[in-house]
């Protein structure tokens, strides 16, 4: 029986993996999750404030952001959706699924990132990480992928 993502060590040591890649190719990323569709934190890097945040709580905020939008996205002529961000005065949020899995990645950048950056690097690492779970699903070492 696999695991459910957030309780699966590959998953968990590849994302951490990942999250740490991301945090140090942008120097203002102040926040990074990857999360389940029914929201539940599978790992998390955090710098300073941003990481006294309830990890359980952002994690089921996100994931229903996350249906909420990929409803949007079908319910509308748009296609399947893609990305979602979310501005405001002190950052921006961008969230993503990670391809080919139940994972989403969200990561909080501070304003000193200009918002395609933000957007590329944190596609860039969900590409990465839905190749990596993809290739340890195809040769049989327990990672639940959709």
């Amino acid at each position: 029986m696999i695991p459910a993502p957030h309780l699966d060590p590959v998953v968990v040591r590849l994302g951490r993996a990942e999250l740490a890649t991301l945090q140090t190719s942008s120097s203002s990323m102040l926040t990074a999750s990857l999360l389940t569709d029914d929201g539940f934190e599978v790992v998390r890097v955090a710098e300073g404030a941003t990481g006294s945040t309830d990890g359980a709580r952002f994690a089921s905020m996100a994931s229903s952001i996350q249906a909420l939008s990929e409803a949007v996205a079908r319910e509308l002529p748009m296609g399947s959706g893609e990305y979602v961000i979310i501005a405001a005065d002190r950052g921006h949020l961008v969230q993503m699924r990670i391809p080919g899995s139940t994972i989403v990645l969200a990561a909080l950048f501070d304003t000193d990132e200009m918002l395609g950056k933000a957007l590329t690097v944190t596609r860039r690492c969900a590409a990465r990480l839905g190749e990596q779970l993809a290739a340890h699903a195809a040769a049989g070492i327990g990672v639940g992928v959709a």
